[in-house]
């Protein structure tokens, strides 16, 4: 009897000590004792190590452990991926998926192109060696399947005209997202993550988070903020709504939830089709305007050490990206941008309209009254008045007017 635990037993067996308390008598105490002595004379064996599993049921362990560890955009990947697979072998057991019936997917995924074939097999492989090194299964079908051979092509890197083309014809609220892309050299993910903890005024930088490391850690880094992104974000950071904590942020509705929410962009995938097709240039996405910032800085002989910092690379000195203070060669390398013309040039901030407002804001059309009866409105409101009476600035007002009074044959 111990004060405070009850009973217990307390025995040495070869060299190992066995205990256990809390028995509320001293008869449960002996009895727990000799199960035990029994289970060490007459251990169980060990539990066999499975070999196989049902397909699916694999599928679904890998999907887990990516969303656990990996980012979103791998998890859309092998979601993507995992759906194909369980439409063409739902039913069947891992040892039943032989190489050959993997072979013959793979080739009709070739139809289509042989990256597309190859990504299926960098996938699959993923998926079985993960069941592998869990002990779920014990063979890879994929591991003899070779890569198919591809035409590797040149990365179309836009030039500035065309990237300041597309931008021009952006909304503003668009035109401040590709900018901050573009002089932070950051990836979609990072920009769409931002929030207004990580942007530092006082210093002059911001903080971009990646998840795209081996485990899953969400690292920082540092880029300073050349004059231009400081006066978007000051411009963002007075507008903003104070219970968001992102800074760029929309109100969508979500079939998921069937209802309005309010939060970070996703993957933008539409937007820059639209915007290629109306500044008439080649398309391309995102990931370009990162290219081209560090082409830029390549130019200006800014050490490749420093870019790799800026773009947040794992491959030069993957500590500094830990580091929070941001070291003078970057800010040198960066403030570099601020002499040159396409970094220079004016910012369209609109002082009398929202921000996160959606696209078709910018796309309306107001029907304008006829001109005694704008002329008198005027009179009466002024411009800013008129102009919220129509839902357009006090600018638009006096525009309207010039037009009209330019034109002789519309006033008689």
């Amino acid at each position: 009897m111990v004060k405070g635990k009850g009973w217990r037993y307390d025995f040495t067996q070869e060299g190992i000590r066995h205990t256990e308390a809390w028995f509320k008598t001293k008869t449960e105490a002996k009895q727990a004792e000799a199960k035990r002595r029994e289970e060490l004379k007459n251990p169980e064996p060990e539990a066999k190590i499975p070999t196989d599993m049902v397909f699916l049921t694999l599928v679904n362990k890998r999907l887990d452990h990516v969303k656990n560890y990996g980012s979103e955009s791998h998890f859309r990947s092998v979601l993507y991926h995992s759906r194909r697979w369980i439409k063409e072998w739902n039913g069947l057991t891992c040892k039943e998926l032989l190489s050959d019936m993997i072979e013959n997917y793979i080739i009709k995924r070739l139809q289509v192109s042989a990256c597309v074939a190859n990504k299926e097999i960098e996938q699959l492989r993923a998926l079985f060696n993960y069941g592998i090194k869990r002990k779920i299964i014990n063979t890879n079908p994929t591991e003899d399947i070779e890569f198919f051979p591809i035409e590797k092509r040149k990365k179309y890197i836009p030039s500035k005209e065309d990237v300041l083309k597309v931008i021009s014809v952006a909304d503003p609220e668009t035109q401040q997202y590709l900018w901050t892309i573009l002089l932070t050299a950051g990836m979609v993910g990072e920009i769409n993550g931002l929030t207004w903890d990580d942007v530092n005024f006082d210093d002059c930088y911001v903080t971009l988070w990646t998840r795209k490391r081996k485990g899953g850690n969400r690292e920082p880094r540092d880029v300073p903020m050349i004059t231009k992104l400081q006066d978007i974000l000051k411009y963002r950071y007075e507008k903003r709504n104070p219970k968001m904590p992102w800074v760029f942020w929309h109100t969508y509705w979500s079939r998921k939830h069937n209802k309005w929410i309010q939060g970070p962009y996703g993957d933008r995938k539409k937007i820059m089709k639209t915007l290629c097709t109306n500044a008439k240039v080649g398309y391309f996405r995102f990931h370009p305007l990162r290219h081209l910032t560090a082409s830029i800085l390549d130019d200006l002989g800014t050490p490749i050490g420093v870019i790799q910092r800026i773009l947040g690379h794992q491959n030069r000195r993957t500590t500094e990206i830990y580091l929070h203070s941001v070291g003078e060669a970057k800010r040198d390398a960066m403030n570099r941008l601020e002499g040159l013309d396409l970094f220079s040039a004016d910012i369209s901030l609109d002082q009398r309209t929202p921000t996160n407002v959606h696209n078709e804001y910018w796309q309306r059309k107001v029907v304008r009254p006829p001109y005694k009866v704008l002329k008198k409105e005027v009179e009466n409101l002024g411009y800013s008045g008129t102009g919220k009476r129509y839902g357009v600035s006090d600018n638009s007002i006096r525009k309207w007017l010039k037009s009209i009074e330019n034109r002789p044959e519309v006033l008689n």
